[in-house]
């Protein structure tokens, strides 16, 4: 009987899924369907991202030799501007398209100059998506191009040309110009540009691109404010930008260029006093925070010579152990970047490269060239391997202080720390860990959680600065080391991603400057100790609220002074008393559950690696050593800390 019924079921699904039932999205269709396929979000990320691919073309223009100008201009009604002083996109007919080819290359997915290898030999927009993508979710776009002794005009909205490409006027030079604006159905969150956003983002390109000028206009503010980008250095600039707040080891940045039929790599490198290593690496401008092959290269062959080098001098002798990577590594700042024609990338975000034939084409280049600055220039050769030295003594020592710790049963074992509140769920993939600081808020936090998926783990006062320790002294940290236990990964030689317990691991702080401190110093640790978690997507930051508005009846939190105005200036002149929160402590726990614990009301932000160069800068001038820097920096940033974009 139920197999029969079962069976007549069937048929019947059959019958009613026919033809008719499948969609064929046509054109720019699919994007404008799921954009989040193209751009990853519809988000803040998502709406920089449509700059971003724009600036991307042109930046191929200057990596084939042809542009050496770029600039982006944020426009006043909410519009952005990129312009290059390029080749221009053809403007003749394509055969077999009927449309000239800029039309083509805004209205096609996967059509561009960059298949074939004729026009690009390398780049870094590949997929030929990007000025099409942005073309389907701009509500309006605008395309000027010089070319061909005339400039040439077309417009279009929601990707569909409102006209036929014009000739308008004559002129000498060349280039294009894009001019967008982000469509309100497809981004409805917020369509504001950040200028400190782009401003990271363009000055790493132009340290990328050696002698490529890029400028960022704000045409929003009144004096316009302007940002001009242009390092003859490169990425030896880069490297010495970065390390700014430290203190050198070699005085001479570390730098050589190699290059082969197909592929090219660059490599700056200098140490300082620091104890963490900061390894970049790019494929044709593309950030691979996942690393790949020409990482690997680079690692393999740094650690080969110098150990070489310090035995050859008898800095390291023959009855010593070799230096390992993580000794050569210990107070690096690098920058690999690599060209080439055809790169794979693979990871879980896509931006690990694949390329097999770039780990052999860096680690031979490197064997040669860096033996040959630690021979040519002896003094600092000689910092580098003393540097390395006292990091595989400091590395003995730490593998002694873990082992103790493990006799302890403090990092790898199944005793939890005693003032951790677990979850009951054994799910990582469903359970949460929120980190607070202070046994009075940690106190109200576990009478809040949700028992079932939600564990606390209260620490007492602030964690260590892990920027001006070594991992030895970081382990006789006692919250350091209920964070680590609670966690359940291990740490340094020992982390295991897979033996994490909490998929979910979430900073809860005051919304205060204190507070803003705390999650600071978390932060750092995590991205120096366990950056695997922040690539998986586990680590949060929670968002409380800093207002409490009781008003005709109903209660209101409000997260700044910004949406309490707003919420004022809605009430039509009605009188708003506002309660503001001291300290997660001061709320009881059915409040504290309803703003920042109950997942269907709380705000999270997860913590990413985007930006690894810019997230590097920011904690080594935040937590670093130099005062006068982190001064600088904080003067700079005071009226908009939203710098720190995670």
């Amino acid at each position: 009987m139920s197999a029969s019924r079962t069976s007549a079921a069937a048929t019947s699904d059959q019958a009613t899924y026919t033809a008719r039932d499948i969609t064929v999205l046509k054109g720019l269709e699919p994007v404008r369907q799921r954009p989040g396929m193209y751009i990853g979000s519809t988000g803040p990320r998502g709406l920089h991202h449509l700059v971003y691919e724009v600036v991307d073309n042109s930046v191929d223009e200057a990596m084939a030799g042809f542009c050496d100008r770029i600039t982006v201009e944020l426009l006043a009604d909410g519009g952005c501007r990129v312009v290059d002083n390029g080749r221009g996109i053809p403007v003749d007919t394509i055969e077999g398209e009927g449309k000239p080819a800029v039309e083509v290359v805004l209205t096609t997915l996967h059509a561009g100059g960059k298949f074939g290898g004729k026009s690009y030999q390398v780049s870094g927009g590949l997929h030929g998506v990007g000025l099409s993508v942005v073309n389907a979710l701009s509500e309006r776009l605008e395309v000027e191009v010089a070319r061909n002794g005339k400039v040439w005009q077309q417009s279009y909205r929601r990707g569909v040309p409102e006209g036929r490409l014009k000739a308008v006027r004559e002129v000498k030079r060349t280039g294009t110009a894009v001019t967008f604006w982000p469509d309100p159905e497809i981004f409805t969150e917020d369509r504001e540009f950040r200028f400190e956003t782009l401003e990271k983002r363009l000055r790493e390109m132009a340290f990328l691109n050696r002698g490529l000028e890029i400028r960022l206009i704000d045409k929003r503010v009144s004096p316009e404010h302007r940002e001009v980008f242009r390092y003859t250095g490169g990425i030896v600039d880069f490297v010495k930008h970065l390390n700014g707040s430290r203190e050198p080891v070699n005085k001479r940045v570390v730098y050589f260029m190699a290059k082969a039929e197909r592929h090219e790599a660059e490599v700056a490198m200098q140490w300082t006093n620091a104890y963490n290593e900061s390894v970049l690496t790019f494929a044709n401008n593309i950030n691979t925070h996942e690393g790949g092959m020409h990482e690997e290269g680079f690692r393999r062959s740094l650690t080969r010579v110098l150990t070489a080098y310090a035995r050859s001098k008898g800095l390291l002798k023959e009855k010593d152990d070799g230096l390992t990577g993580e000794d050569c590594r210990e107070g690096l700042t690098a920058v690999v970047s690599v060209k080439l024609r055809n790169p794979q990338f693979e990871g879980q975000t896509k931006t690990k490269l694949g390329n097999t034939e770039i780990r052999s084409f860096v680690e031979t280049s490197m064997n040669q060239r860096f033996a040959e600055f630690l021979e040519e220039h002896p003094g600092d050769a000689r910092a580098i391997c003393n540097k390395a030295i006292a990091a595989q003594r400091a590395r003995l020592e730490a593998r002694k202080a873990r082992d103790l710790v493990r006799r302890k049963t403090l990092l790898e074992s199944t005793t939890l720390p005693g003032k951790l509140a677990d979850c009951q769920t054994r799910d990582p993939g469903e359970a949460e860990l929120f980190i607070v600081e202070g046994n009075s808020a940690g106190g109200t936090a576990k009478q809040a959680r949700a028992r079932e998926f939600q564990a606390i783990l209260p620490l007492r006062g602030k964690i260590l600065n892990v920027e001006r320790a070594r991992l030895a002294k970081i382990l006789e940290n006692k919250e350091i080391q209920a964070i680590v236990t609670a966690v359940g990964t291990g740490i340094g030689e020992d982390f295991d991603l897979s033996r994490c317990r909490y998929h979910k691991i979430v900073s809860m702080a005051d919304a205060d400057v204190d507070g803003a401190h705390i999650k600071t110093l978390l932060l750092t640790f995590f991205f120096r100790y366990m950056p695997e978690l922040i690539d998986a997507g586990y680590v949060y930051v929670a968002k409380p609220p800093l207002y409490r508005v009781k008003h005709k009846g109903k209660v209101h939190y409000f997260m700044n002074d910004a949406e309490l105005e707003a919420y004022r200036q809605s009430q039509n002149g009605a009188k708003v008393e506002a309660g503001r929160f001291k300290g997660l402590g001061e709320m009881n726990a059915e409040e504290l559950w309803e703003t920042t614990l109950d997942p269907d009301n709380r705000v999270l932000q997860r913590v990413t690696m985007e930006d690894a160069a810019l997230a590097e800068e920011i904690f080594a001038t935040l937590m670093g050593e130099d005062v006068e820097a982190r001064r600088t920096f904080i003067q700079r940033n005071a009226k908009d800390i939203r710098f720190l974009d995670i």
